[in-house]
Parts: structure tokens; C-alpha cells; sequence
């Protein structure tokens, strides 16, 4: 288990995912029962941020404090990353420094090229490609809201971004069929989406992608580097909000979800999102106990 990096789902097995989120599952329990559980003593996380984080920073802080370690976080500031020295070399020594190092950053060849070159396990903690520590936040929180996820229904409402590839692999994964409605300049990357075959299918409409799902996603119009593109992407995803009559297409007990920050009135309605089929709140606190999990099983194996 030495060196495995967690840069996309497709780095873990669906065995493994099983076994994740049921130790995520745990580790909640542990925590709320007040249990003192440190199986990360004296571990170091080295935290590389060149994105603004409130959930994943704060998350994986916590998470290495509850599990005994400590997390040192750099930003390009505070670092000779942004004076320019070479990923490569970055990586050569923070590896040797730190037990394990997330990092969220603009290009996921950045990530890549950093994983290949380090010592210790790394984890994507978002790129322009991926966030797949979201999707294990996102199983964990359906899981146990309704049970397996295997063989349900998902639709994903707006932008084929990174969070959208990552729900791509999921739907291979965890064995459950995805509905992607986007337009049609936004679709998801071509590639991945040959690679999922009959496990995702495109719609045009967000009623039709909705209908009869038992859980309905969406993410911002415009994510962080995009925001010179507000007003374009405003026009092209007017018919893609959530609301509750998107809502009232999916199952009667279908959920949703958002992996925040939210605009309300733009990609889902206030109705919504506070509503009584959102569970946002539940899936924020999970990034928590399902990264614990994470850092367990890439640091111990277990």
C-alpha cells in the first residue's frame, strides 16, 4: 500500500471505495461518541493550496488534528512554489518531509507531474479536472441516507466540470447510472465520457435528466478562473437550475446535493437547497470523516 496517490477515482478500487465509506461511516460514529481514536500520531499533511478552500482546508486540517497528526498548510505565498521553483523539485522535498500531501490547484497536470516525483502519497484536493475527495463525501452522505447506492439513478444538472468527470467515474464504481444534462458547449470531456459507455447518458433538458432519479447534483455556473466568463455562462445554463419542479421530476424521496459554495437563484433555487430534500449540510460535514478515511487507508493500509 506504500506511494499509492489518490489523483482520480479510477486510482482505488470499487472494493476499496466500499471499504472507504463504510470507515468513513465509522470514524463519524467514533467522533461523535467522543472517542479518542489517533491512529495518525506524529503524521505530518503537507497542505499545497494555489485555490481559495473553505471545505477541503478545513476539513483536512481537522481531520489530521482528530486522528492524532498535524497539517502544515503552503500557499504559493508562503512557499518557493510561487517564486518559481520547479514542481519537480517541490515535490523531491516535501515528500521528504511530510508523510502525505494534498494539493488543490488550477491544472491537473500540475498534480500529475508533482505525484511523480514524490515519495509519499498524494492527494488531489480539487484540480480543473477532478474532486474526487467530493464524491467520497457525496456516497458516504447517500449511503447513509438511503442505503447503496448500486443501481440507483443520479443526475447531474449544469456544467460538465470537474466535479462532473469525477461523478463520471463514480457511476463505474459504485455501479449507478448517471444523467448528465448539460449545454451543449458544456458538456463533459469526450474522452471520459467514451470510457463510462452505458453507465452515463446525455440529455438535453434538465426534466428529462431529472426524471425518476433518486438523487439530483449540481455545482456553480462558473467555477474559480472562470468568473470573466459570468454573464455568458448565465445565458447558457438558464434552463439547467434546480428547482422544484426539476425536483418534483426525480423520485418522490430523492435527495440533493451541491458540493458548495452555492448561488442560490442561479444553478438551484432557494426552495431547494434549503428545502427538505437537501442534504448539503450533511454532505459538507462528510468531507470530514470520509477524508479521515482516506488519509487511514493511503498512510496504514488498513
Amino acid at each position: 500500500m506504500k506511494n499509492r496517490h489518490f489523483l482520480t477515482l479510477a486510482d482505488l478500487s470499487s472494493d476499496e471505495y466500499r471499504h472507504i465509506i463504510q470507515r468513513a461511516i465509522e470514524l463519524k460514529a467514533k467522533q461523535k461518541s467522543g472517542e479518542l481514536f489517533e491512529p495518525l500520531k506524529n503524521k505530518v499533511l503537507g497542505m499545497i493550496f494555489e485555490k481559495s478552500s473553505t471545505r477541503t482546508r478545513v476539513s483536512f486540517e481537522v481531520g489530521m488534528v482528530q486522528l492524532g497528526g498535524h497539517a502544515l498548510f503552503l500557499s504559493p505565498r508562503d512557499t518557493q512554489l510561487g517564486r518559481g521553483e520547479p514542481i519537480e523539485d517541490t515535490a523531491r522535498v516535501l515528500s521528504r518531509m511530510a508523510d502525505i500531501i494534498t494539493i488543490r490547484t488550477y491544472e491537473h497536470e500540475k498534480l500529475e507531474r508533482f505525484a511523480a516525483y514524490s515519495s509519499a502519497p498524494v492527494i488531489n484536493a480539487l484540480t480543473d479536472k477532478h474532486h474526487p475527495c467530493q464524491l467520497l463525501a457525496d456516497i458516504q452522505t447517500f449511503t447513509e441516507q438511503r442505503g447503496e447506492i448500486s443501481g440507483k439513478t443520479v443526475a447531474w444538472i449544469g456544467d460538465g466540470n470537474n466535479m462532473c468527470h469525477s461523478y463520471i467515474e463514480a457511476a463505474q464504481l459504485f455501479n449507478f447510472k448517471l444523467h448528465i444534462a448539460s449545454p451543449e458547449n458544456y458538456h463533459p470531456d469526450s474522452e471520459l465520457l467514451k470510457q463510462a459507455g452505458a453507465a452515463v447518458s446525455l440529455f438535453d433538458n434538465a426534466s428529462d435528466a431529472a426524471k425518476n432519479a433518486d438523487m439530483v447534483v449540481t455545482d456553480v455556473w462558473s467555477s474559480m478562473g472562470q468568473e470573466s466568463e459570468q454573464k455568458q455562462r448565465e445565458a447558457a445554463f438558464k434552463a439547467y437550475q434546480v428547482t422544484p419542479e426539476i425536483m418534483a421530476d426525480a423520485r418522490p424521496d430523492a435527495l440533493f446535493m451541491h458540493c458548495l459554495p452555492a448561488h442560490r437563484g442561479e444553478e438551484v433555487a432557494a426552495d431547494v437547497i434549503d428545502g427538505p430534500q437537501s442534504v448539503v449540510w450533511d454532505e459538507a460535514e462528510n468531507r470530514l470523516h470520509s477524508q479521515k478515511a482516506l488519509l487511514e487507508f493511503l498512510l496504514l493500509g488498513n
